[in-house]
């Protein structure tokens, strides 16, 4: 097990802890449908992470090399072009949840840059091997406490009434873009479905195991379906903890952790207030640790393949670099707009959901082209739920565009 547990990570982090707790905060249990469609029709573009790795032992990176040159290319300006806003909402998230635990709220972009530093440091001196680890145990305890706190909030029930908010209202104007942002994160976006591949790839390198198709694909499963449900739990806790009390979420990052760990407490006990920060800010780290690696990953293999003839060794120079780009492109992103972090949330998680059509598409294409083994390729429903998912992207980005 690892590239399942480390998906699961990166996508219980924004999406949940900010997005989804806002979701029932403003709008009750009315978002629902649209957390599971997104989760459902995003489904067959992640898992395509996993399979495509395992077939071909390549990852999707390379796959899109295979496409031609230009499809290399449009990924990597789309990396480029969203990376730094992507870690930056990550980072922001990240230092606040750190603030409120360690009670540093005054130490703002101080927090911000030891954080970007000791997790550049970690990758850098562990790589793979201790993100691998250090997932598997902040996991365990968010899980654990999430699901303690949502059994506590059913058993009390909501702080108020929760009623439905007509269909209308939610696609239009302010709230029609708040849709689109909350499903550009759920679970996650879809151009992170590389890094499955490349973990995929990692995992098999660093434990000499190959598992079946069958195993990597249930490895996969069991992460999305934590995400998908923890995702869930939290549009739960934030209705029946804000909905209807007139109480805004903070736009600053400190302030924001600080307001969502206390709902927690309000629902479990002032005795748990410690319990609850340490993992809010464990998952949060796990998540930025992870979302600096996979950019790092994605760059480096994207530059090998359209600069370099050799495939660089784990911790390349290339790697390096990389990671020293997106850690300080996204501390500069903090400086200027940190202020504003649900504004650069809802940024980065739009600007996700926009590009998600296209690589949707092209991760279809890729397991089932020929060099992809028949039997590993997708069956018929698979194939069906992409073409749904493709539409279903492709929609809802031409509304948001039109809107």
């Amino acid at each position: 097990m690892g590239p399942g547990i480390l998906f699961a990570s990166t996508a219980i982090g924004v999406s949940h802890l900010v997005q989804s707790t806002r979701a029932g905060a403003e709008f009750g249990f009315s978002l629902i449908i649209f957390v599971i469609a997104a989760n459902v029709f995003k489904y067959p573009f992640f898992e395509y992470g996993s399979r495509y790795a395992n077939a071909t032992n390549e990852s999707l990176i390379d796959g899109y090399s295979r496409i031609g040159r230009p499809m290399l290319w449009l990924y990597f300006l789309i990396t480029i072009g969203s990376m730094f806003f992507v870690s930056a909402a990550v980072g922001a998230v990240t230092s606040g949840f750190l603030q409120n635990l360690f009670g540093i709220g005054d130490w703002g972009l101080w927090a911000t840059a030891g954080l970007f530093s000791f997790c550049l440091l970690l990758l850098l001196i562990g790589s793979y091997k201790a993100l691998d680890s250090l997932i598997k145990i902040v996991g365990i305890v968010l899980l654990l406490s999430t699901v303690l706190a949502f059994v506590l909030a059913l058993v009390q029930g909501p702080a108020n009434e929760i009623t439905p908010v007509p269909f209308k209202e939610l696609i239009y104007g302010n709230s029609l873009l708040f849709v689109i942002a909350l499903m550009g994160w759920m679970p996650t976006a879809v151009d992170l479905s590389t890094w499955i591949s490349l973990w995929t790839e990692e995992r098999i390198r660093q434990t000499g195991y190959k598992p079946t198709l069958k195993q990597s694909i249930a490895e996969f499963n069991l992460g999305y379906i934590i995400s998908s449900v923890l995702a869930l739990f939290f549009v739960v806790l934030g209705a029946y903890m804000l909905y209807g009390s007139g109480k805004d979420l903070p736009a600053g990052a400190g302030s924001f952790a600080h307001e969502v760990v206390g709902l927690f407490t309000g629902f479990i006990g002032d005795w748990s207030y410690l319990i609850i920060a340490a993992s809010a800010f464990s998952i949060m780290f796990g998540t930025c640790i992870a979302v600096f690696d996979g950019y790092g990953r994605s760059l480096e293999r994207s530059v090998e393949l359209l600069f370099l003839k050799e495939r660089s060794t784990e911790r390349s120079f290339v790697y390096k670099a990389a990671l020293a780009v997106v850690v300080i492109g996204a501390f500069c992103i903090i400086a200027f707009f940190g202020k504003h972090m649900t504004k650069l949330v809802d940024l980065a998680t739009t600007i996700s959901f926009l590009i998600a059509p296209v690589i949707a598409f092209v991760n279809f294409r890729l397991v089932t082209a020929k060099h992809v083994p028949k039997e590993a390729q997708p069956g018929t429903f698979m194939r069906i739920l992409s073409w749904a998912g493709i539409i279903f992207l492709t929609g809802f980005a031409l509304v948001y565009v039109v809107v």
